[in-house]
């Protein structure tokens, strides 16, 4: 980030923590300079105007000033309507919320995440076919940050993957055909193509973009998807 002073930046905040006796510390998307670190002073303290504004999912416009990684909040506004998440839908949201931490560098650019991440959390508002609006965000996620995987051609072969064979994914290679694998080529097509997926691709999806996320988280854990798992199985 070059510039001292940015003004009324398209933004949601992705995680906060306590600062001192009445600040906070948020990193947050922006939709022109990625991921950012603020501090928002004073905005603990009783009479603040600005704290209920600092929310999850709520669509704001920040304003900040500084030169090192660390920026002062000077101004927020909301952006427009508040996008409201309800029961498994907030718990996806935190789980976005996640994914974009560990995978966006700090003070890196990418609008179209920040799009995607917008467009994710409306569909989510609407509390219909998260799962496979989760499936379409993490492998869009993963593709604009350049660890995209080929899920349409055999990696070993060299070849267009077969509507009714299995593959697994293999990390650095991509897609092979495997007689035990768990998803199949039918699938593949599916959510390369972003079309809508059938339970058993739901299914299938799930497993293979956990594979692809957890080899490039590289042992790191997702604390939301364990919560996530939890709330799932107790419906």
């Amino acid at each position: 980030m070059n510039d001292n002073q940015v003004y009324l930046q398209p933004a949601f905040i992705l995680q906060h923590r306590k600062y001192r006796e009445s600040s906070l510390i948020l990193d947050v998307i922006t939709e022109d300079y990625g991921v950012v670190t603020l501090l928002a002073r004073g905005v603990r303290k009783k009479k603040s105007k600005t704290a209920g504004l600092l929310l999850a999912f709520t669509p704001l416009k920040l304003s900040f000033v500084g030169r090192h990684e660390l920026k002062i909040l000077t101004h927020v506004e909301l952006d427009s309507t508040v996008i409201k998440l309800n029961g498994l839908s907030l718990y996806c949201g935190f789980y976005i919320n996640e994914l974009v931490s560990h995978f966006l560098h700090k003070n890196d650019p990418h609008p179209e995440v920040f799009y995607e991440y917008q467009q994710c959390l409306i569909l989510l508002a609407e509390n219909k076919k998260r799962e496979q609006v989760l499936r379409f965000f993490e492998i869009n996620l993963i593709g604009h940050i350049g660890y995209g995987v080929q899920l349409v051609v055999d990696a070993e072969e060299n070849e267009p993957v077969k509507l009714l064979m299995s593959y697994c994914y293999v990390a650095e290679k991509g897609m092979v055909k495997r007689l035990k694998g768990y998803v199949c080529g039918e699938t593949l097509y599916a959510l390369n193509a972003r079309e809508q997926l059938t339970e058993k691709a739901l299914f299938e999806s799930k497993q293979l973009m956990r594979q692809v996320i957890d080899f490039q988280l590289q042992g790191k854990e997702l604390k939301s998807r364990a919560v996530l798992a939890k709330i799932i199985k107790q419906l």
